[in-house]
């Protein structure tokens, strides 16, 4: 296993990291898996056999039972592991259960902490913006929360690139302790996080966690043209998530994948994962799953190293056209371009 500095802190984390929203089963998230908690022992167990010490939850994943399982399956782990975790979505029926309030907030990872049964979080996310809720607030509650020693570090969530500028900003001009990452969806079949996700990470040295590296199982080569989707998938269970914009660019991308991955006898979800841990910028890929045997899978990932010409082939079958300014910029300003402007600039250059 890789370790890798998160973003400009001090913290050290694996290169791989264990989601656990399939963990508990309740609710909505019952469609991405029901782990309980003798089944989160195991694989939790896997996950720190291959070195992974960073695992990622969410008070909003199955109503808190996530929390709860991932607290009980690391009792006695604790001292020698990281907990990730989020808020912001409604995890209540009164109007303040819900938001970037420094009320909610503060609530928020008080029940968090109880859940987890631990008296600290390492890195707090918000999980999504809260466009009500001033940012020097929120940020005014995370630090307060950092200075009272509940949490180590904080970190955002599914920010657009103004979100993020924004919250950096406004720490650091009312000398709050600024958020050292961000936790974005990335994959081969949705790259839109290098129009400026990527690049501002670049610029502002902060760390990056990708979630849903495999698109929902999209990637995993077992969804090919022209065959239906596999039984007990996210896809056929109707999770909505990632959005198909292009069918048949998904297609191309997942031929190619499976080209790689049976001239390596290994799997394509492998393939996937390898590539994003070689991109700029990435600091630890989220993995997850419903089995055993998908996980065992996904932790070989950390062993590939692709080629030069086996990125190029993925690189290209996956590039996102450049929108507006960034052609305007490839056009007219590439004397004069940083290594985050050319993150996503160079390819096209």
């Amino acid at each position: 296993m890789e370790y890798r500095q998160l973003g400009r802190s001090g913290l050290i984390v694996s290169c791989l990291s264990l989601g656990t929203m399939t963990m508990g089963g309740k609710g909505n998230f019952a469609k991405t898996g029901d782990t309980d908690l003798e089944g989160a022992k195991r694989q939790i167990g896997m996950a720190l056999d291959a070195g992974i010490n960073l695992f990622d939850t969410a008070d909003i994943y199955s109503a808190g039972a996530s929390e709860e399982i991932v607290g009980q399956a690391l009792k006695g782990k604790r001292d020698s592991v990281l907990i990730a975790t989020k808020a912001r979505f409604r995890m209540g029926s009164e109007i303040n259960d819900a938001g970037l309030s420094r009320y909610h907030i503060i609530r928020a990872a008080e029940a968090s902490l109880k859940r987890l049964g631990t008296d600290h979080i390492d890195l707090y996310q918000l999980h999504q913006w809260d466009g009500l809720t001033p940012i020097d607030e929120t940020l005014e509650a995370l630090d307060t929360l950092i200075r009272s020693g509940k949490v180590r570090y904080a970190g955002v969530s599914n920010f657009s690139a103004w979100h993020l500028m924004k919250a950096i900003g406004t720490a650091a001009l009312k000398n709050y302790i600024a958020p050292v990452s961000q936790q974005i969806h990335y994959s081969l079949e949705a790259r839109e996080a290098e129009y400026e996700l990527i690049p501002a990470t670049l610029d502002q040295q902060l760390g990056v966690l990708v979630w849903s590296p495999l698109a929902g199982g999209l990637l995993s080569g077992k969804y090919r043209r022209d065959k239906d989707a596999p039984e007990g998938t996210r896809q056929l269970a109707n999770w909505g998530e990632p959005p198909i914009r292009d069918q048949e660019r998904l297609y191309d991308i997942v031929d190619v994948l499976v080209e790689i991955a049976e001239s390596r006898d290994v799997s394509a979800a492998q393939i996937a994962l390898a590539w994003l841990l070689g991109r700029s910028g990435i600091t630890s890929v989220i993995v997850g799953a419903r089995t055993d045997e998908q996980l065992a899978d996904n932790l070989k990932a950390a062993e590939i190293s692709l080629t030069s010409e086996e990125r190029e082939r993925l690189d290209k079958v996956s590039l996102l056209p450049l929108i507006y300014p960034y052609w305007h910029q490839a056009r007219t300003a590439s004397d004069r371009l940083s290594q985050a402007d050319l993150s996503l600039i160079e390819p096209h250059l």
